[in-house]
């Protein structure tokens, strides 16, 4: 990729616009703006300065920023066990980058993840404050999609991406089994069908909802199904079943624990019955629904193998791993974020990121504890977060995110961080006012 400015006319358009809403909107409303972008400007509008790439979304994080000062919207931040994970993991991130890259081009790629995952992350920490602006912030993400939707049924019927207006993704919809496998604004159908079936959890919640909880769950749950459909691809297939099985754990709630050992015996029983090593399920499933099923398998088969090459900082050659190169001819195709962690960062940089999904399913483990004697809906929605976090643990394993999608991840983490922290900070409020 050329690393010059291609923004048309409309990606101009839409920065100055989104950019004063991101300004003026009420502070509720402020994320409106950035999840706009995400789910339909693609990430070939961009603008190069000083040999700094920022896609629109990069924009929006510096005027999201710039209105938390010049309104005075920062606050005074108890860090908990997520945002130190994250911090962490950044940390990490460019330090291992740094020594593994030894290069100035390696350090101004590692801060510019350090500014996606933290100018995300912490943007919406400050602008979400409270349960209001959760629900507020769901009902909204179901009405974004819609449109987005509906770009996509037009793309499954004529073959043409209407987003390729803005570069980024092809013209003509891609083809694969006679399927046509459409991406809208997002790099790869997978992408884009992960990102809608992530969101599978969050929008059944709403249903629980008061105040039109259960039109806007509706209208998610059917939007977020037809673009994962859409996508005709097995990982985000997988994904959305996977969504649903965590959903429907919620009897077992008080059982996890449990449910937990039985999985790890099983898997363990299965790894002693089975020819080859247990990640091997991944192939033998793809064998019946279609897919890459065999590369994903084979991926983690080798990673193992060449464990030496990376597991210090990483390593800048993987071309060897795999039978048949991708379009790096020095970097097989990384189709699994633990293990491209790995790469990236060696295993400490994994183990980082493994900690930050950790830190996320304790604290909502914990808020399921808490809210046990409160309102179904509090209770829902904490699992359905769970869920939508498991369902992006299963979508890791075929595939890594390189696109806008990680404005969802980084947002996914926030309402986690954010829901969890108002949970603590009420239950400490009780257990003062039981004491006076």
């Amino acid at each position: 990729m050329e690393e010059t400015t291609t923004v048309n006319f409309i990606g101009f358009f839409f920065i100055i616009l989104s950019s004063l809403l991101i300004f003026f909107l009420p502070r509720r409303l402020a994320i409106f703006p950035m999840l706009l972008t995400v789910c339909y400007i693609t990430i070939g509008q961009r603008i190069v300065f000083a040999g700094l790439n920022f896609p629109i979304f990069r924009i929006l994080i510096f005027f999201g920023f710039l209105r938390l000062i010049i309104r005075n919207e920062i606050y005074s931040l108890k860090l908990n066990n997520i945002d130190k994970a994250i911090i962490w993991w950044v940390i990490i991130s460019i330090v291992t980058g740094v020594l593994l890259e030894k290069s100035w081009q390696g350090l101004i790629n590692r801060l510019g993840l350090a500014y996606n995952a933290l100018g995300c992350y912490y943007l919406f920490r400050f602008l979400i404050k409270d349960r209001q602006d959760l629900a507020a912030l769901l009902k909204m993400i179901a009405i974004i999609i819609l449109p987005l939707a509906i770009s996509v049924v037009i793309e499954k019927t004529t073959a043409r991406n209407i987003f390729s207006i803005f570069g980024g993704v092809p013209e003509i919809t891609i083809i694969r089994n006679e399927k046509l496998r459409c991406q809208g604004p997002f790099r790869h159908p997978i992408l884009m069908g992960t990102f809608a079936a992530t969101l599978i959890p969050i929008f059944v919640s709403l249903w629980f909802q008061d105040k039109g909880g259960k039109l806007f769950s509706m209208i998610g749950i059917i939007c977020a199904t037809v673009i994962t459909y859409a996508s005709a691809s097995s990982g985000p297939l997988f994904t959305y079943i996977f969504a649903l099985i965590a959903l429907f754990m919620w009897p077992m709630r008080n059982n996890m624990r449990s449910v937990r050992w039985v999985i790890l015996i099983g898997l363990v029983a299965l790894n002693m019955i089975m020819k080859a090593p247990i990640w091997f399920l991944i192939a033998r499933i793809a064998e019946l629904t279609g897919g890459t099923g065999w590369h994903r398998s084979e991926l983690i088969d080798t990673a193992i193998k060449h464990f030496s090459e990376w597991w210090l900082i990483g390593t800048t050659y993987t071309a060897h791993w795999m039978p048949y190169t991708s379009f790096d001819p020095n970097m097989a195709d990384i189709t699994n974020q633990f293990i491209l962690e790995g790469v990236n960062g060696g295993i400490l940089r994994m183990c980082a990121f493994l900690i930050i999904l950790i830190m996320c399913f304790r604290e909502l483990g914990i808020s399921n504890i808490t809210l046990k004697d409160q309102p179904i809906d509090l209770k829902i929605f904490s699992w359905s977060l769970g869920a939508a976090l498991f369902a992006h643990v299963v979508s890791f394993m075929s595939v890594s995110y390189f696109d806008q999608i990680i404005v969802f991840w980084y947002l996914l983490l926030a309402i986690i961080s954010i829901s969890s922290s108002i949970t603590a900070n009420q239950t400490k409020v009780n257990q003062v006012l039981q004491q006076v």
